[in-house]
């Protein structure tokens, strides 16, 4: 059985699509890492066989000790000097890309690190492009695809939580258990593979004895808690859409400027103020709204607004939540509704999923024991339909709490505290995954099909696979890497 196993394992490995390449031979490449700009520091990396003879002919020196800051001055190739900082030297493969690095630490100014760049581009070196040094340390295995996605993602990073989470993901945790994953399908895929090509021995015997049936439904289990945490990583990560939206003074600009905590728009009393949409970024309860402030919507014969209110339409459509806000005092008559108010203006009724309705000036029924009345009718009537609305007062923040938590409660973000970042294709991989042992499952139970059973498990491995990029295409790698930073 051992024999028959080993052989298996070889027989088992699933080809890269890209195969990762020897970068010894590689052009030593160059750039700044730091952003440009007026500052106490700036730093150029280098990465490559050559970094370490350029450093040298920089600087004068003739030797560096590895991990040891050493203060020089740098020179042009005529003697004049043109900074001076220290240099770092990592010796390859003990180092950020696996290759020969070296870390120029000189004066901030814009136009400093441009002359020392320049020099080093005489010496040889060539501009990195965008993730260039992260992909080679991806290459040379110094972390795989899921850690270097993390480097960006901390980098860009809009709460406490998001960045905390991207550090964890980068120091292993999410491909850890992808790693287990891994492992589990290719424990199964043995076990298939050994009844099928060898269905005479009597210990691997096992499409009906209930072994597989029992692992295979013990991977799915785990497959689904992934990616239920997978999905809390996205939403820290990726944040949600949201559009203000409903008739003009309705308080949609005061909602923004309450919700960011400065007056980032401009509120009046007059109709139609807001022309134009209006972004702003703000983190609740640790989830990040991409808020799009909106014209009024309205019939007008202003150009201008009526521009303003085709760009609010197109930000409806696009938005991943829709906040309807309504004047509880003016927008909503004795004979409709906030839905039916919803309805008029978006000219259907959004899913109850993407639509919170918004009440906003409710300081103000308790003014009116009429008005309050209808008011607790009206919201029962809305709760009833399936949808939400939350009771606000832009003026004296009440109900803003409320408006948080109800956000999170329609988004489903509620990441426990060791959550960890991810992305929207580590969703659609692990979504694929359990679609292929789902098939696994049913081809093994319903029609008792070994080689089918085999064959969406290696589709299901394949999916786990593209997470690390253990078995990810070129393109998918370049797109990943060049939206990375120019120095990073």
């Amino acid at each position: 059985m051992r024999v028959i196993v080993d052989s298996l394992e070889t027989a088992l490995a699933v080809p890269n699509s890209s195969e990762k390449s020897n970068t010894s031979g590689l052009a030593t490449i160059a750039a700044i890492a730091t952003p440009l700009g007026r500052g106490g520091v700036g730093v150029i990396r280098l990465s490559g066989s050559r970094a370490y003879d350029m450093a040298c002919a920089l600087t004068g020196k003739s030797a560096f000790t590895p991990r040891m800051a050493s203060f020089c001055r740098f020179y042009q190739a005529d003697g004049t000097v043109i900074d001076e900082g220290l240099v770092l030297f990592f010796k390859g493969p003990h180092s950020f890309t696996g290759e020969d690095v070296i870390e120029l630490q000189g004066h901030g100014g814009v136009i400093l690190q441009n002359q020392l760049l320049a020099r080093v581009f005489e010496l040889g070196a060539k501009q990195a492009s965008a993730g260039e040094f992260s992909y080679r340390a991806f290459d040379n295995d110094k972390l795989d695809l899921v850690q270097a996605e993390a480097i960006a993602d901390a980098i860009d990073a809009t709460s406490a939580a998001a960045a905390s989470s991207a550090i964890r993901s980068l120091s292993g945790e999410f491909s850890q258990k992808i790693n287990q994953l891994l492992e589990q399908l290719i424990h199964l895929r043995l076990h298939v593979e050994a009844a099928i090509d060898f269905p005479d021995e009597e210990d691997v015997d096992f499409l009906s004895d209930g072994v597989i049936q029992s692992k295979l439904e013990q991977t799915q289990d785990k497959i689904q808690q992934v990616l239920a945490t997978a999905k809390q990583g996205q939403l820290l990560r990726d944040g949600i859409h949201v559009v203000l939206a409903g008739r003009p003074n309705a308080g949609k600009s005061s909602l923004l400027n309450r919700l960011a905590g400065q007056e980032r728009a401009i509120v009046t009393d007059v109709a139609g103020t807001t022309r134009d949409t209006l972004q702003e970024t703000v983190v609740l309860n640790g989830l990040t709204l991409h808020l799009t402030d909106t014209a009024g919507l309205r019939e007008t014969e202003d150009t201008v607004e009526r521009i303003g209110i085709e760009r609010a339409r197109t930000a409806i459509t696009q938005a991943d939540m829709l906040l309807m806000v309504y004047d509880v005092t003016r927008d909503v008559e004795e004979e409709s509704t906030p839905l039916q108010l919803a309805e008029q203006l978006f000219g259907e009724l959004p899913e109850a999923k993407r639509l919170l309705i918004i009440a906003n000036k409710s300081d103000l029924l308790s003014d009116n024991n009429n008005r309050e009345e209808s008011a607790a009718k009206t919201q029962a009537e809305i709760k009833n339909r399936g949808y939400q609305q939350v009771n606000v007062s832009c003026e004296t923040g009440i109900g803003i709490d409320d408006l948080a938590e109800a956000l999170c409660e329609k988004v489903g973000f509620h990441p426990p505290e060791n959550s960890l970042i991810a992305r929207t294709r580590h969703l659609d991989a692990l979504r694929r995954t359990a679609g292929f042992l789902a098939e696994a499952h049913e081809q093994l139970t319903v029609f008792e099909a070994g080689e089918l059973v085999a064959d969406s498990l290696r589709q299901a491995q394949q999916s786990l696979g593209e997470i690390t990029g253990e078995f990810s295409a070129d393109d998918l790698l370049g797109k990943i890497f060049g939206s990375f930073c120019i120095g990073k």
